[in-house]
């Protein structure tokens, strides 16, 4: 036996506190590493003790193996677990690990070294019989021999980094003539990110499922299947969506999968977690893609349909225990779906974001788990993934797991940067999804660039500018009653006249609106909103720090708030995407009408050279306004709502300074 008291995750963020959960149930201490980015961050906070390692460039701490292992000696660790990510499949650190005399939670390195080589393992499953897709994974690597071997293999098909993951040095290729480049870059790709540019090639299968098979195994020879997994909804071929089991197995199917990944598995004498990847096309053929050998960001659904944990499978194993149950023990029950909430800009062709964390609101009830690396007041570091959080939902079938994840995500919020939040309940809610059809193609199929770009940009309604007015309203009053001494209670903003009415103004994407907020008389937090000659009834049935229960125009309606300041407030309504606004009463002119006009500035020193408007004229948000040359370079101005212009203060070839007001836009 191996036994280990105190364990170090070589690793950050939630898969650190996940593994560091198990550990603390079973009565082993943990020990955490962390970079400059993450002094405060919550698996440091989380763990018994914890190292620093280096400054936060990855490179520079969590991926140097000498900095854990010196992390891992004066902590008196026994062992290391890496997560996923990093160093988690690096067969060198593994081995480095076992010589320091320390246990190692995961795969023997020879087994990592194989199966972490796409051209490598490739070899190995085709002579252990596991179906693999034609292709070509030999030692020449010249141009005209990878050439020539597409010719053979036929079009469309996929050229890969052999030693790749994450979709990184992949390129699918359709034609002959475009194979070249495809080459170059795929070359340019591997090497810059795995240091490696040794390529494959293989036919590709046309929209495939992604659907994977969950192996463990021990020392002792013994090796089983925990049913599969479906990754299909997939961005840049990294997945966001994951559910167990998969909408279209059979029982036939599964078999001969987890048959396949088993022999996979054995191959390799694999000990420890392990996931077989394997594409599955229209018509029930599967192909080995990859195995990777460790565990999995998706781990969660298979540990809900299964019962099982799989890190405590993992650290027992480590310490010599034998799995202690067969493949007839394993029931699968249930269904369960994962989202990945990614800090990233979906509109923006899903470009990461970084920065603070204002208020993390996560979702809570039964049959829901959420794995988060995330806390009010942090920050989403630009030096690591941008994955922050982990929501899964069970159901006693799929539609019913569906259901609970929307109604989960729709109780998430995040304020403070973007998230792809309202992109995964769309997805979720796509019909393609819902009828459980969804391939790797299903991203481009139902969210074409166009799309994302255009048509999900969200415009806030009157009615969710008129519930941000009442909440606002309803917190100062709160603030200022705070302050009324010796006031009965029942007193407080009542009126023995007449409704009282108070104005305000909201600032939001650039435009301006006037919103008159009238409390009724007698009438306990109850209001009528004016804006836009629209009026809506709100009636607040209960308010919180960050929770708020409303009635507007006799629906009834929860929202989820942050007041940032007195003046910037950040909503969640159910049904509603995420959305922010700046109350900027105190910076117009409310009695005059004017204030609803756009100042347009100079940005910076230069001369006029062009005016592409006249007083009067209707312009619309991005249309250009006057063109400034500055810097030796010509800058157009854009409009930044629609409007009409109400005043041109600059002329033709005219020199101006920086903030010069240029001309005013009437909303």
């Amino acid at each position: 036996m191996n036994n280990f008291s105190k364990l170090l995750i070589a690793n950050r963020g939630e898969i650190a506190v996940r593994v560091m959960s198990t550990a603390k149930k079973m009565g082993i201490q943990t020990v955490a590493v962390y970079s400059d980015a993450d002094v405060e961050a919550k698996h440091v906070k989380y763990a018994d003790d914890a190292v620093y390692i280096g400054s936060s460039a990855a490179n520079e701490s969590y991926l140097i193996p000498e900095r854990i292992l010196e992390a891992a000696k004066c902590s008196g660790a026994q062992a290391i677990h890496p997560g996923y990510g990093f160093l988690s499949e690096n067969a060198e650190f593994a081995q480095l690990v076992h010589s320091e005399g320390l246990i190692y939670v995961g795969p023997p390195e020879d087994a990592i070294r194989i199966m972490g080589d796409k051209a490598m393992s490739k070899r190995a499953m085709i002579d252990a019989g596991v179906a693999c897709l034609p292709g070509y994974q030999g030692a020449d690597q010249t141009d005209k021999t990878l050439v020539t071997e597409a010719k053979k293999i036929g079009f469309p098909l996929m050229v890969k980094a052999a030693a790749g993951g994450g979709g990184r040095g992949m390129r699918l290729v359709k034609h002959v003539s475009e194979l070249p480049n495809a080459i170059r870059i795929a070359r340019m790709e591997a090497k810059s990110a795995f240091g490696s540019n040794v390529l494959i090639i293989e036919r590709a299968v046309v929209k495939p499922r992604h659907v994977e098979i969950q192996i463990f195994a021990d020392a002792f020879g013994h090796v089983v299947h925990l049913g599969e997994r479906d990754c299909s909804v997939q961005r840049r071929h990294q997945k966001i969506i994951e559910e167990a089991p998969c909408p279209i197995m059979t029982h036939e199917l599964r078999t001969q999968m987890g048959n396949a990944a088993i022999k996979a598995a054995k191959a390799v004498n694999y000990i420890g977690a392990g996931t077989v990847e394997f594409l599955l096309d229209k018509n029930g053929a599967f192909y080995f893609l990859e195995m990777n050998t460790r565990l999995q960001v998706e781990h969660p659904v298979t540990e809900m349909i299964t019962g099982l944990d799989l890190v405590a499978m993992q650290l027992r194993t480590a310490q010599g225990e034998t799995l202690g149950f067969a493949q007839s023990d394993i029931k699968l029950q249930g269904h369960a779906i994962e989202v990945r909430l990614y800090a990233e800009d979906p509109d923006a062709d899903f470009l990461p974001c970084a920065g603070p964390v204002i208020q993390w609101i996560e979702p809570n009830g039964m049959d829901l788990r959420v794995d988060s690396s995330i806390e009010s007041g942090g920050e989403v570091s630009p030096f690591y993934d941008p994955l922050v959080a982990k929501i899964i939902a069970f159901g006693a079938n799929r539609e019913e797991a569906r259901r609970k994840l929307i109604t989960a995500l729709d109780n998430t919020a995040l304020f403070g940067i973007k998230t792809n939040r309202d992109f995964l309940i769309e997805s979720l809610r796509n019909q393609q999804f819902v009828q459980g059809k969804a391939t790797t193609s299903f991203i481009d199929e139902n969210f074409p660039k166009c799309s994302l770009q255009n048509n999900r940009k969200y415009k806030n309604t009157h009615m969710h500018y008129a519930v941000a007015a009442v909440l606002q309203h309803v917190l100062a009053m709160q603030q200022y009653q705070a302050y009324s001494l010796n006031v009965n209670s029942d007193l407080l903003g009542w009126s023995s006249t007449a409704n009282l009415r108070s104005l305000r103004c909201y600032e939001i994407n650039a435009q301006r609106s006037l919103i008159s907020i009238c409390a009724r008389a007698n009438a306990t937090r109850s209001y009528r909103v004016s804006l836009s000659e629209i009026e809506i009834d709100i009636r607040v049935l209960s308010i919180s720090d960050s929770y708020a229960k409303l009635i507007v125009n006799k629906r009834r309606l929860s929202v989820i708030f942050h007041s940032e300041s007195e003046k910037i407030m950040h909503l969640a309504i159910s049904g509603a995407p995420i959305f922010t606004v700046r109350d900027i009463s105190t910076d117009v002119d409310i009695d005059n009408t004017d204030f609803l006009a756009r100042v347009i500035k100079a940005p910076m020193h230069g001369v006029i050279i062009g005016l592409e408007v006249s007083e009067g004229q209707e312009v619309k948000i991005g249309q250009p306004l006057v063109i400034l040359e500055a810097m030796k370079m010509q800058h157009s101005i854009l409009a930044p709502t629609n409007g009409s212009v109400k005043t041109l203060n600059v002329k033709q070839d005219e020199r101006v300074a920086i903030n010069k007001v240029l001309l005013e836009i009437e909303n």
